[in-house]
């Protein structure tokens, strides 16, 4: 036996750790979303209760009712959940009237630099009891969405 072998040092070959470290970070870029879904919201940080405002005449209320039925404003029957329907057709027509008549919202009065479709105003506001379920409530919004409408708001208020 030859006395180098014996002190030889341990020695690691890293390379093929590397290749795989490097392998992952490929597939986990690639399995990323490159723009993930939101839903924009727009909170106050601390409402005055005790002002009283009028209603801004583009403000969009859906009312899901008791009964499953669905309002727009003060329009009834607008389908119902299991049938959004009507409701994302008046939304969509609303909108498209909107764009014709220019309604943009009020902080996009001043941006001619936006494309137009995005200046208009889209906002919806979802109003629906607290015992209604989940899932009724996410059709609601998935009509909604689909109309067009951008951003959604749920109101949390009773309906009494």
């Amino acid at each position: 036996m030859n006395n180098q072998d014996h002190n030889a040092k341990p020695f690691i070959n890293v390379t093929p750790l590397i290749d795989v470290l490097l392998v992952l970070l490929i597939i986990f870029m690639v399995v990323t979303p490159l723009r993930p879904a939101k839903i924009e919201a727009k909170v106050s940080s601390k409402p005055d209760r005790t002002k009283i405002l009028d209603p801004d005449p583009h403000t969009l209320v859906v009312t899901i009712k008791d009964d499953r039925s669905l309002m727009l404003n003060s329009l009834d029957d607008m389908g119902t959940v299991g049938d959004t329907t009507k409701l994302s057709d008046t939304l969509a027509d609303l909108f498209a009237k909107r764009r014709e008549h220019h309604a943009y919202s009020a902080e996009m009065i001043g941006r001619p630099d936006v494309p137009e479709d995005l200046r208009i105003e889209r906002t919806v506001f979802i109003k629906a009891p607290r015992s209604m379920s989940y899932g009724e409530v996410a059709r609601v919004v998935d009509g909604v969405k689909g109309s067009g409408a951008a951003p959604l708001g749920l109101v949390l208020d009773d309906l009494r």
